[in-house]
């Protein structure tokens, strides 16, 4: 049932792309990895998945996260990205209407970034990073961690953030809640032999 889904979801984010994008006059400048992209990506889905026939689950996919260089800090090409990561926030809140109060959005990445920075004033890739949840079905307002710290003897090989959580855990527990998957279908199925790692209780509200 959830690859179904899945697939569906991975249809409707080509979809969203053609339909907001299909037009040159649409499309955002910098493309759809642009935070202007973000948002037209988003409002893409929303609509598709606010309509009564429309898909439950949507993937989407931004890259240009590898910041290397020039990485900045308030301002600089990480805040854009992540000034457009919030404004696809906000275009999933605004076109899902009164979806959105049923909705849990996940934000992944397949790598963290080295906790100091390189000779080019960016980030390399390391080991642990973040997870970002939001909708209105999120138990939200709080962060759920055990700081590692960031004193070299803390980090992990002396140069990453240590991860103090599976990834699989957030998935599982916000994929038990959201579509009532049991832990065994989790483990077996989902998430293929990880048995030993429990989903995380009391994501959504």
């Amino acid at each position: 049932v959830l690859a179904v889904a899945l697939q569906k979801g991975l249809d409707a984010d080509r979809m969203a792309l053609d339909d907001q994008m299909g037009a040159k006059a649409m499309k955002p400048k910098g493309g759809p990895d642009s935070a202007a992209g973000m948002r037209q990506a988003a409002q893409g889905a929303a609509k598709l998945m606010a309509a009564d026939d429309g898909p439950r689950v949507a993937a989407l996919a931004f890259d240009g996260w590898d910041t290397h260089v020039n990485e900045g800090g308030a301002t600089g090409r990480l805040a854009t990205l992540l000034g457009g990561l919030d404004g696809a926030f906000e275009e999933f809140e605004k076109g899902l209407g009164e979806r959105w109060k049923d909705t849990a959005i996940v934000v992944i990445t397949e790598f963290g970034r080295t906790a100091q920075i390189n000779g080019t004033v960016g980030t390399d890739h390391g080991t642990g990073t973040v997870v970002l949840l939001a909708g209105g079905a999120i138990k939200g307002g709080r962060v759920i961690a055990d700081w590692p710290g960031l004193k070299p003897a803390q980090l992990y090989e002396q140069r990453d953030l240590a991860p103090t959580s599976d990834v699989r855990a957030v998935l599982k527990g916000l994929l038990a809640d959201q579509f009532g998957l049991s832990a065994g279908t989790l483990g077996d199925k989902v998430f293929p032999e990880s048995a030993a790692v429990k989903p995380m209780q009391g994501l959504v509200a």
